[in-house]
C-alpha cells in the first residue's frame, strides 16, 4: 500500500503563489501516474493536473501556464506549483497516485483559499 500525506496549502492574494506537496511512503515503486484534483463547494472534484511514467505532464486548460506538477523520487514527495493564483481557484486540493499493485490511493486534502 501507498499512503499520502499533503501539505502546503493556505490563504493567499490573488496573484501570488504556493507550492503542494505530497509525500509518499510505503510502495511507493508501484506508483505509476501522479495526479492533483481539486473540489470546491458546489462544484465537482476536477482533475487540474497529472504526470505518467514515460509521458508528458497534462493540464486543465484553466491553470495552463500557471501551475506545474513535479516530482522529487529521492524523497518520494509530489508537487503542485501554483503560480498567478486567482479567486477561481479556491478549493480543496487532493493528491492521487495510480498502480497496479496499489489501486488508487488520496491524500487527505489540503484547503487553498485565494482571496481577492
Amino acid at each position: 500500500q501507498v499512503q499520502l500525506v499533503e501539505s502546503g496549502g493556505g490563504l493567499v492574494q490573488a496573484g501570488g503563489s504556493l507550492r503542494l506537496s505530497c509525500a509518499a511512503s510505503g510502495s511507493t515503486d508501484s506508483i505509476v501516474t501522479m495526479a492533483w484534483h481539486r473540489q470546491s463547494p458546489g462544484r465537482q472534484r476536477e482533475l487540474v493536473a497529472l504526470t505518467n511514467r514515460a509521458g508528458p505532464t497534462q493540464y486543465v486548460d484553466s491553470v495552463k501556464g500557471r501551475f506545474t506538477i513535479s516530482r522529487d523520487n529521492a524523497k518520494n514527495t509530489f508537487y503542485l506549483q501554483m503560480n498567478s493564483l486567482k479567486p477561481e481557484d479556491t478549493a480543496v486540493y487532493y493528491c492521487n497516485v495510480l498502480g497496479l499493485d496499489i489501486g488508487s490511493q488520496w491524500g487527505q486534502g489540503t484547503q487553498v483559499t485565494v482571496s481577492s
